[in-house]
């Protein structure tokens, strides 16, 4: 039989960080390979965003290193965590997937005049993975907070991406939304490698199959061959009760 070779597409070594004095991360190591859908949590202020923006080249590292392999930047689909658009600019669900793929729609008009065959079909395609392909022309201003967050990955996976990243992407979108949202990125995870930072703990323990626990140093479990009995009837679920479980199926 076949070995399968896991093949790396981002590996985080000893990584550290400090805005002047204040020291924000320390040696924080992980890998991302793969197929992983691979999740970050953890308190607020524990230094989530600050090693999303090391990993995008936002900032870099006071010491450590952040290396990709097999992968370009323009390899790399981006959902930040505020999406929010001026509702009141007239723009459509097409131009805004455009915005996803500059480069090679370099003759796309912003205002959805001029685009190609080529162009509308490569958008309609996209929108076709998250649901949305009817709604090609309705104006972004006349969905819904969860319909806008579909187009947005419609728009980040426009340029198929071998990496998504996504920063909070359910924060401002009701439950029934967050879980929608988690299905598509569960199915979008079959040909795409999923990072996602959350606070969603229920997600993590359902579709994840790696966490990265930070709060200012880094905890990287393996939830592969882990089992949650996690109650999905809206009972809170806390980090505490998340790390308590991780603890005792790693014992």
């Amino acid at each position: 039989m076949e070995q399968i070779v896991s093949k790396k597409l981002l590996e985080v070594k000893d990584l550290s960080f400090a805005y002047d004095k204040d020291e924000v991360l320390k040696d924080i190591s992980f890998v991302v390979e793969e197929g992983d859908f691979f999740a970050i949590t953890g308190p607020n202020g524990g230094g989530k965003s600050t090693l999303l923006k090391l990993i995008l080249g936002i900032n870099k590292p006071k010491k450590g290193s952040i290396k990709f392999f097999n992968i370009k930047k323009d390899d790399i689909g981006y959902v930040p965590q505020n999406t929010n658009i001026n509702l009141d600019f007239p723009i459509t669900v097409l131009s805004v997937v455009m915005m996803g793929n500059g480069k090679k729609h370099k003759n796309s008009s912003f205002f959805n005049i001029k685009y190609s065959k080529f162009e509308i079909e490569c958008a309609r395609n996209s929108l076709a993975k998250v649901g949305m392909e009817d709604y090609l022309y309705t104006k972004i201003s006349n969905l819904s907070g969860g319909q806008r967050q579909r187009v947005m990955i419609a728009r980040a996976i426009c340029s198929h991406p071998k990496l998504l990243i996504l920063d909070e992407p359910t924060s401002n979108i009701d439950i029934y939304g967050q879980k929608e949202i988690y299905k598509l990125l569960y199915d979008l995870n079959k040909e795409i490698t999923i990072l996602v930072v959350t606070h969603d703990l229920t997600v993590i323990a359902k579709y994840a199959n790696k966490v990265l626990y930070v709060n200012h140093t880094g905890f990287l479990h393996d939830l592969k061959n882990l089992h949650f009995n996690i109650d999905e009837s809206g009972k809170h679920f806390c980090e505490v009760e998340l790390m308590q479980m991780l603890g005792e199926n790693n014992a």
